[in-house]
């Protein structure tokens, strides 16, 4: 029988410090700046609560599985996914003119979040299966695993979290070795096909690819949420307005300030000093889990490991540079600070396999 002390080292043994301090401390901020950005809604806070409560389980629940058990059940977990984004597609729920809802019972989903953990993990099992016999044509394959969600979930459509899947895969193919000259062209042909892609795309995404050129020639409309969110930052200076004391959003001039838009309320309330700690706490973590990827045991912990670390600054550059008026509006959540409990969910159980590649990296011989 384990005494006390043994149970408490494979229950803690698991968790890496670096990542789960300063999780920790992210959170503690976030319910901070939730609770001001809410209007003081204790409700809203408690419910965000209750969705971390359930993203630390997930968290453990992956920090103690080793990779090479996580590596067994990629592919049904990505094909889960899938079928969940033709579901959104056939009976998903309507919201705002989109798309992205599924009803599974009492619980509702946004499938798209699954598929950003479960797409870097079908990619990294599929090179792992392959070994060292990689070819061009596995990269070819795994292209097709990518582009097939990343369309399913345009249809929907959200231009916004595509992008994010898209960007995770890629992670994928880039540290299993894709050239740069592959990705030269690629990124080439992107650049050709713009005015292609102009055509496609839906009235409400060119009006906010035409706002970021410009916003104030909407400022009641389309560029309305950018320029509210640059003047909230703006006001916040070096130190901050103070804690409750922020005016855009309490005013109701900021929209959506508990989710996308969050990082406004934050630099309103704390200023050019806050920011600067949230973004040393989260290269501090993106840092950890690049550390923890080049030591990862097999192909599969590495690749997952690199991929989920640059998805997580990928996450932040997107939605600083959206607040701060450098990109589109794509409604992207902030890591740590956005309210939700999807995003929250699948933002730990990344911080839960990394974590559980750093753990287990000497189980595996090199």
């Amino acid at each position: 029988m384990l005494t006390i002390k043994e149970l408490r080292a494979r229950l803690v043994a698991p968790l890496d410090p670096t990542l789960f301090n300063t999780s920790l401390l992210l959170m503690a901020l976030g319910f901070v700046v939730l609770y001001s950005a809410s209007g003081s809604d204790m409700g809203k806070v408690a419910s965000q609560a209750r969705n971390l409560g359930l993203a630390f389980m997930a968290m453990w629940a992956m920090a103690i599985t080793p990779p090479h058990k996580i590596e067994r059940v990629v592919f049904p977990v990505y094909v889960v996914a899938l079928v969940a984004l033709v579901g959104v597609a056939l009976f998903g729920e309507v919201s705002h003119g989109a798309r992205r809802w599924l009803h599974m019972g009492p619980v509702r989903i946004q499938p798209s979040e699954l598929m950003k953990i479960a797409l870097p993990l079908a990619l990294a099992g599929y090179f792992e299966w392959r070994g060292k016999a990689i070819t061009w044509r596995d990269f070819v394959v795994a292209a097709v695993l990518l582009l097939v969600p990343v369309a399913l979930v345009i249809r929907q459509p959200d231009l916004g979290t595509a992008l994010l899947i898209a960007s995770s895969g890629f992670y994928v193919l880039y540290f299993a070795g894709l050239s740069w000259k592959v990705m030269g062209g690629l990124f080439a042909a992107g650049l050709a096909a713009m005015p292609f892609v102009w055509h496609v795309l839906h009235d409400y995404q060119k009006k906010r690819i035409l706002t970021l050129l410009d916003p104030s020639q909407d400022p009641l409309g389309a560029g309305y949420h950018t320029l509210q969110s640059m003047i909230a930052l703006g006001s916040g200076g070096l130190i901050g307005k103070g804690w409750l004391r922020g005016t855009q959003s309490h005013l109701d001039f900021l929209p959506e300030h508990t989710t996308d838009f969050i990082f406004a309320v934050f630099g309103e309330e704390f200023g050019l000093l806050g920011e600067m700690v949230f973004l040393a706490a989260m290269l501090v973590i993106i840092t950890r889990g690049l550390f923890i990827a080049n030591e990862g045991s097999t192909p599969f912990a590495r690749l997952v490991a690199g991929s989920l670390s640059m998805t997580l600054f990928t996450y932040t550059f997107v939605n600083m540079g959206m607040v701060s008026g450098i990109l589109p509006v794509v409604g992207v959540p902030l890591p740590f600070l956005s309210y939700g409990g999807t995003s929250l969910v699948t933002l730990f159980i990344s911080i839960g396999i990394l974590m559980s590649v750093h753990h287990h990296r000497k189980l595996v011989k090199q």
